[in-house]
């Protein structure tokens, strides 16, 4: 097939993105298919840069001054390339590949992709919008607040909470705060850049980790942390923290998570795949923390790892990503 990967863009997950989407192109270039990377921010990758991509040693930051240009409409410049490709592989994380703005380009323009639809990515983007849905749905997720001054948050939860942008990514800002004087640093002007923050109960247990595939799960994960949660550096330093797949869990146990998991990414509207995040406190009650509609496909992300452990390799996972989509997209036409 022809396959236009989407990667990079402006958002703060810019470098997981080039990540993941280096990654992709390589492994479906091995499975046989003709692939286009596209950043709608620089445009067209050429192989030496993929290459280098793949490496780590091309610049992870975007060129001076395109952080104020609309990426989504960049894409556009290469309307040509979208329009011959049999399907599009949006790996844009953060920003208009996640919330829904890049899918709705598509959308509009008939273009088939891989993943969910706006709606599907807006909902899970904003999680104040997902713990909504989760809560109408009876699927348990912490106690939250959209906050905009401490008190607001005082008044709604008792320490420890956790802190992160109500419409972020990768882990990038979240914070475990167990004072009054760590809550008011989250709140400095800087540290927000003018988003908005919520905050969450914080709910001591196992968290484990539910990919979602077509309309299946596969293994599930448990990620082990050196620290006290799975921020950034947890994800992406090997060191800090261990992933086992599959978990070690009792049968009705990784019943239990799977079946959640699975009304959790129904109840969203997300389709091709997801990964679904939980705690499991110690009276074995499941807490759902989020959705993404868009997870990392770096070879050592977790939705990946899950489908190793199922068996695939991480080629023949991606272009099941592609079948899955491609027959939604036919019966649907």
């Amino acid at each position: 097939m022809r396959v236009v990967v989407l990667l990079g863009g402006d958002s703060e997950e810019r470098d997981v993105s080039l990540a993941s989407g280096a990654q992709v192109a390589n492994g479906l270039r091995s499975m046989g298919h003709d692939v286009l990377s596209l950043d709608p921010t620089c445009g067209l990758l050429e192989l030496d840069q993929e290459e280098n991509l793949l490496k780590g040693t091309i610049s992870q930051l975007p060129p001076v001054g395109v952080h104020n240009t609309d990426s989504s409409m960049r894409v556009l410049e290469h309307l040509s390339q979208l329009r011959a490709a049999d399907i599009v592989f949006p790996v844009l994380h953060g920003g208009i590949g996640e919330n829904g703005t890049i899918q709705a380009v598509l959308d509009f323009l008939g273009i088939p992709y891989v993943g969910s639809d706006m709606l599907g990515c807006a909902l899970s983007m904003n999680k104040d919008a997902t713990k909504r849905l989760l809560r109408a749905s009876n699927i348990f997720t912490p106690d939250w607040v959209l906050a905009s001054t401490i008190d607001e948050v005082m008044r709604a939860l008792s320490f420890p909470v956790i802190c992160k942008p109500v419409d972020g990514g990768s882990s990038v800002g979240i914070t475990l705060v167990t004072n009054e004087e760590a809550l008011r640093k989250c709140f400095d002007p800087e540290q927000m850049k003018g988003r908005t923050l919520m905050c969450e109960t914080f709910v001591p247990g196992r968290e484990l980790t539910v990919g979602v595939v077509g309309e299946e799960t596969l293994p599930i994960g448990e990620i082990i942390v050196s620290g006290e949660i799975f921020d950034y550096e947890c994800k992406y330093r090997p060191e800090m923290a261990d992933e086992i797949f599959p978990a070690e869990l009792d049968g009705s146990v990784t019943a239990m998570v799977s079946r959640i998991a699975l009304e959790v990414h129904r109840a969203l509207g997300l389709r091709d795949l997801s990964r679904i995040d939980f705690i499991l406190d110690r009276n074995g009650k499941l807490w759902c923390l989020e959705a993404n509609s868009l997870p990392g496909m770096t070879t050592n992300s977790l939705l990946p790892k899950a489908a190793e452990s199922a068996g695939f390799s991480f080629g023949e996972f991606c272009e099941r990503l592609l079948v899955i989509a491609m027959k939604r997209n036919k019966k649907n036409s």
